[in-house]
This record gives C-alpha cells, structure tokens and sequence, in this order.
C-alpha cells in the first residue's frame, strides 16, 4: 500500500536554516516528492502528526493549507480510476497540467525507452520526427523555398557525416530533446498540426502515409502526457471534430509473374554486390515474401528437415516453410561459404558483432541500402517501370498468391494479425475480380 505524508526535506536546507516542506509518496520501493512551497525550522516542525508546532508564527493558516493538500493527493493516489497510477504520475498530477515537462522531454524519454527496448528501427525513426518538428519550429518562411530544403539537408547529411566518424551519437540526440523547453504540448493544436502538415509536403517533400506516421506519433505522446497529468486532456487535439487521422489502405502494387520470370533469368557476376542483390531479392519472394532484414539475418542452423523455421523479427512470430526448389539452387551457391560467413547464410553480417544488437541492427541496414541501389538497375535491365524495392518482393507474392491460395492461407504465412492487412497484399486479385464482375455486366 501506497504511503503518502508530508515530510521535511532536510538536504535542501536553505541558507537562512528553514526546510522545504514536500508531499512524500511510496510504494514498492518507489519514492517521489511533490514540493510545497513551503519552508519552516526544524524547531517548529511535528514530524509525528505532519504538521506545524504551535511555536510556528502562521501554524493555523500553514496546517489548514498541508491538510488540503495532503487530501488532495490521498484523492488523487487512492481514489484515481486508473488503478495502476504511480508515484511519479501522481506526483506530475498533482503539479497539474502544463507542468514544467516540455513536448521534446517526453518525447524524449519514449524514443530512449525504445532504443533501450532494442527497437532501434522505430527509435531512429522517431528521432526523425523530432528533428522535423524542430525544423518546423525555426522555420523562416520569408526565405527562399528552396534555401530552407538545401540547409535542412545540409544539417541531415551533416548529422550523419558525424554519426559515421563517431562524432554524434544517438544519446546524444536523445539528451538533446531531453533539454529543450521549446515545445508545450498546450501548443500542439489544430493550427500547429495542418501548419506542420504543410510543412512536411512542401519542405520535407513527404507523402501522406509519411506524414500520417508523423500525426500518430504525436497523438501517442499526447495520451502519454494526459495519463501522466502533464496536459490537460481539452487541450488534446485529436479528439472529436479536431484533427482526425485517417490512414488510407492503399494499393499493394507487386510484380506480375512474366516480371519476376525477367528477374529470375538474369546473370550476374558471382560475389559481386548485384548478383547477391539478386539472390537475397528472389529468397525473399520463394519464401513467401519473407521481409529482406529477416533474409539478410538468416542461418543455417534455421535450416532443418528440408524446411525453414525462424521467427519473424517485426512480429516475433515463429514460421516454418518447406524450401522450394528454386530457393534450394540459390542456398546451395552459398553453403560452402558457412565458416566465412560466420554461420550466416549471406555475407553482410559475417563481421557483426552477434552480442550487440545494434551492430546487428546497423549492418542489416546497410546491407537493404545496399540492395535498393542495385535493384534500380536490375528493374532497368529487365525494363520493369515499377519501382522494384526490397518490399516489393512481399507485395508480388501477396499479389501472385490472390489467383492460387485463399487470403486466410497468406494470412498464415504473412503472419498477419487482421486479415484486412493481408488483402492489401491481394490487390490484383481484388481488382481482377472486380473487372470480371464489371464485364459480366456490360457485355450483354
């Protein structure tokens, strides 16, 4: 049980020998201190009834303020319908809402909690966010449209130039928006975000599934901010006719099968960086549109009895695939290279350090970077106008699938929680039906 009393802090004696007064609040171990406002001696303090001794000039008036502040919190700790509130949250509501945490602090602390979580790819990208609010925050739009891209992407490239020489770091990123006060969540309105909307088409030249992210991100702190009193819950700016987000389904576009016959009949020079591209491409589409980081981690040891087994590394489902033929060829191209390749089946993380995650996580990237650039050229060889991306592998299976399996049988082997996610990845499919009801009709 929760212990809630108001107690004096001695270590923050002030120089003419009063003690601050605080409301002290502990459970499990935990402790926080809600400052008062208040100081008095040592002398004219009970410590056993938490109150004011007579010998205090203004004890009355002092005791009756504690009091309605002690009641105050016992309120807000005991009879709060969120049964799981915290000391440190019923210390932040009890400064009410626009405490002194800024919208960057907590921010913040959330992108930090995922880079310690190990999610670093949705903590760099929450980083992002946070450098283009700041962006939009010291915007001059007096200034030439195209002076303010050209100095936003200086300071990108310069951000990452550092970053790549070990002079600027993540943390530091991090500890840079744990200091700025320059954002109150009270600021973030209906203006603020079609404003920052704007921003992010015209300077950062982003597409609306982009900039929709960018929205959710936001309204995730925001509910963050409310549960913990840091705003009040009118100043969010999502709720009824307010800003609305709308996340559009969109079309799964993948290639066709005469397409993916083009890809499979290239030739490239064994070992170079274009012919692994285009192994690990093709892999990714055999094993049913395996996502491209997850082939690029694969090892032998996931190989057993002629099948596939491993876990989905964006879900953490577990998977187990019969290896196709056309799949085998490719996998037998690399199976003398086990040693070298440190247990993987591709070279790109044969030097990763396998007990640090961010390694991992860092190679893996580079290795998709890598591929995106050369499947470019070989959509250019195989004159596909399609824009041929480590993704798209996952979308032609999806899209190839819809004529030969039913949508619950690549639901199983997407994983997908919703069906409605794996019928985006049936467009085709969807379409064509479509098309053959549509003639049906009209050609009486």
């Amino acid at each position: 049980m929760a212990s809630i009393k108001i107690v004096l802090r001695k270590n923050m004696m002030k120089k003419d020998g009063t003690i601050p007064l605080a409301i002290r609040i502990s459970e499990n171990y935990k402790t926080n201190y809600k400052w008062l406002g208040q100081y008095v001696f040592e002398k004219d303090w009970d410590k056993v009834a938490g109150k004011a001794k007579r010998t205090h000039p203004n004890h009355k008036k002092l005791n009756n303020f504690l009091m309605k502040k002690l009641t105050e919190a016992n309120d807000l700790y005991f009879d709060s319908k969120d049964d799981s509130i915290t000391p440190k949250q019923a210390k932040q509501k009890l400064k009410g809402p626009g405490g002194s945490k800024s919208f960057f602090s907590v921010a913040a602390e959330r992108v930090k909690s995922k880079y310690d979580r190990g999610t670093f790819s949705v903590a760099k990208s929450e980083l992002s966010i946070l450098y283009n609010i700041e962006e939009f925050l010291t915007l001059k739009s007096s200034s030439p449209k195209k002076k303010v891209i050209a100095d936003i992407q200086h300071r990108r490239k310069d951000r990452v130039s550092k970053s790549r020489k070990g002079e600027y770091s993540f943390m530091d990123g991090i500890n840079h928006f744990k200091k700025s006060k320059t954002l109150k969540f009270r600021d973030i309105d209906q203006a603020f975000i079609e404003k920052y909307k704007t921003f992010c088409s015209v300077y950062l030249n982003q597409k609306t599934r982009t900039i929709t992210n960018q929205l959710i991100f936001i309204r995730t702190l925001f509910n963050i901010a409310i549960k913990d009193g840091i705003v009040a819950p009118k100043f969010y700016p999502f709720a009824g006719e307010k800003e609305r987000i709308r996340i559009g389904s969109g079309n799964k576009i993948g290639l066709t099968i005469k397409e993916i016959e083009k890809i499979e009949s290239l030739k490239f020079e064994p070992q170079s960086s274009i012919w692994h591209t285009h192994n690990v491409w093709l892999i990714a589409f055999y094993f049913a549109g395996i996502r491209i980081s997850d082939v690029v981690k694969l090892k032998w040891s996931y190989f057993n009895d002629n099948r596939l087994y491993y876990i989905m590394n964006k879900n953490e489902k577990p998977l187990s695939l019969k290896i196709p033929d056309k799949a085998n060829t490719i996998l037998n191209y690399y199976r003398k290279n086990q040693a070298e390749n440190n247990g993987y089946v591709f070279p790109f993380l044969k030097d990763a350090n396998s007990k640090n995650d961010e390694d991992i996580f860092r190679k893996t990237r580079n290795a998709t970077k890598l591929f995106n650039k050369y499947l470019k050229r070989i959509a250019l060889q195989c004159k596909i106008d399609k824009n041929l991306s480590n993704h798209i592998a996952r979308h032609s299976f999806g899209n190839i699938a819809g004529d030969k399996i039913h949508p619950l049988m690549l639901q199983k082997l997407y994983r997908h929680s919703d069906l409605k996610t794996t019928l985006n990845y049936q467009a085709n499919f969807i379409h064509k039906d479509a098309d053959d009801a549509l003639d049906s009709v009209i050609n009486f």
